[in-house]
């Protein structure tokens, strides 16, 4: 289960959007209270109609699903409504260890982050050694977030249109090349208000917080019992926020900043500064296995082969398929999960051994992947561009990431040209939510964080665990993977655990220890 400390200066540079750009933020408006007390009354009358899943969904017998109705506008719970995908595996009800029997206690819903990612999958993770515990106690729940997959897809641009081969990535791209990527992405945010029509504006966060709490009464249950990872972490805040005195238990794992000044341009600053941390970590891993890649035998040494690698490709993409911008992509990867950095390390020997395989196998694009990964992106920036103010002077971006790039040129550019849409965004922005629990009004909650995270950099942990009173932080010390539970780190997995089966954390703070470096695999494996 993934999605998904290093202090930056990013976060200080000067948002300039004008406040006119913003509106105040619906939670603030009573109507839309109104409105989601009236669904939720809805759906705890109706419930979920759970049963097969559909063949499209690859989702084993365990596991059944169903459809939930929410309004696509709050304020209008009487207007149009949108379907909801969800999906369940039932508490087992007995020990894994001894067989014995388990009280059930409730259901336990999951966000995977994005915006834009789906967890109709988490059920599934009933099967595995480490989840077997809670999935004796707790009916595992997933679902799709509106916009995503079937739950009232949205989509910005045609899907055949969406992987255009091989491309560059230049890390100190020319004024040409920024004309030419701020006139690609005011043409990108204009298909998707062309596509979406006024429906666009009712994809935002607080919906989803909003929609988690109709998800929430359809399962019958009077407080959630919730894991948000990386973005999902966003939700559940502003889930806590909303409506405090429906949380049961709450996990954030791998915490989005959640300072409204930081929602979600000085984000994606800080995401950038911090990539550079993570690639520097990787790099320094492939040098200590220098006998086993030959990609060199110091950091600096093995950057020199990775821009071998893509001066190559410039040249002559690997396969007809791999260009640079696709390399970047399959090398982010490496600074999200220290488990594909023996792959990632593989595919660039191996091409420089004259052998592109297994690079083009890592990182080519997929055309039938391509309608999900073009959802996805819809997604991702319908959600983000309409949460909050964004600088709609191109010469801002410019000014901050031409600055930035001069000490963090990994992920930058790539970064702006993800996001640039959101410049040019055609929906109302809102004013995000000052989220915050005072002393009492949550019961304890569970924050866990990786010091050197980039996608969700440490300081994000930090201002969540300051702005919810009786959240207790479990920080992985000098470990940079993205997204803790369930994975290689035997003590997070222990807090999480006695956390979720018996509500207890472990005091205010407490530190673990980095799971082991994976080991190298050699070329010919």
């Amino acid at each position: 289960m993934r999605t998904a400390a290093v202090l930056v200066t990013a976060g200080s540079l000067l948002l300039t959007a004008p406040a006119a750009a913003a509106r105040t933020p619906a939670s603030a408006s009573a109507s839309e209270a109104r409105g989601t007390a009236v669904a939720a009354a809805r759906a705890a009358s109706a419930g979920i109609d759970f049963g097969p899943c559909a063949k499209e969904q690859e989702l084993p017998p365990t596991v059944e699903c169903g459809t939930l109705r929410v309004p696509l506008d709050y304020a209008r719970p009487d207007g149009e409504r949108i379907r909801l995908t969800v999906s369940r595996s039932r508490a087992t009800g007995k020990d894994p260890a001894t067989g014995r029997a388990v009280p059930r206690q409730g259901s336990l819903v999951h966000n995977p982050g994005g915006p834009g990612a789906s967890g109709m999958h988490f059920p599934m993770t009933g099967v595995v050694p480490g989840w077997k515990r809670l999935a004796a106690a707790y009916d595992l729940v997933g679902y799709a977030p509106r916009g995503v997959g079937r739950s009232a897809p949205l989509s910005c641009v045609d899907p055949k249109t969406f992987h255009q081969g091989p491309a560059p990535a230049p890390r100190h791209p020319s004024a040409e090349v920024k004309r030419e990527r701020a006139a690609r992405a005011a043409a990108y945010a204009r298909g998707c208000a062309e596509r979406s029509g006024d429906a666009l504006r009712h994809y935002t966060s607080l919906n989803n917080a909003r929609d988690l709490d109709v998800l929430r009464a359809a399962l019958g249950e009077t407080r959630l019992t919730f894991l948000g990872s990386s973005y999902g972490t966003y939700i559940g805040a502003l889930y806590a926020t909303l409506f405090p005195s429906h949380v049961r238990r709450m996990v954030f794992d791998s915490a989005v900043n959640p300072a409204p000044e930081r929602i979600w341009y000085r984000n994606n600053l800080a995401r950038s500064a911090a990539f550079e941390g993570r690639w520097a970590d990787f790099r320094a891993w492939a040098a200590r296995h220098h006998d086993v890649y030959g990609l060199g035998d110091t950091a600096r040494k093995v950057r020199d082969s990775y821009d071998r690698v893509r001066e190559r490709l410039a040249r002559e993409p690997a396969g007809g398929k791999v260009g640079p911008a696709q390399l970047h992509t399959a090398m982010l990867g490496a600074a999200y999960y220290d488990d594909h950095w023996p792959q990632r390390a593989h595919a660039l020997s191996a091409y420089l051994r004259g052998d592109p395989g297994p690079l083009v196998e890592q990182a080519e694009e997929h055309p039938e992947a391509a309608a999900e990964a073009e959802n996805t992106r819809a997604v991702y920036l319908a959600v983000e561009c309409n949460d909050a103010p964004w600088p709609t002077d191109f010469a801002v971006w410019d000014r901050d990431n031409t600055r930035l790039a001069r000490r963090a040129p990994f992920e930058t550019w790539h970064n702006v040209w993800t996001n640039l849409p959101c410049a040019y965004w055609p929906a109302p922005r809102q004013r995000p939510l000052d989220v915050r629990a005072g002393k009492g009004a949550l019961p304890p909650t569970l924050i866990l964080a990786a010091e050197r995270d980039a996608a969700t950099p440490y300081d994000g942990a930090l201002e969540l665990h300051r702005r919810l009173a009786g959240s207790a932080l479990v920080t992985e010390r000098d470990a940079g993977s993205h997204g803790l539970a369930g994975g290689a780190g035997a003590c997070v997995n222990e807090h999480l655990t006695a956390y979720l089966l018996e509500g207890r954390v472990p005091g205010r703070r407490a530190s673990c220890a980095p799971p082991p470096a994976p080991e190298p695999a050699p070329p010919a494996a």
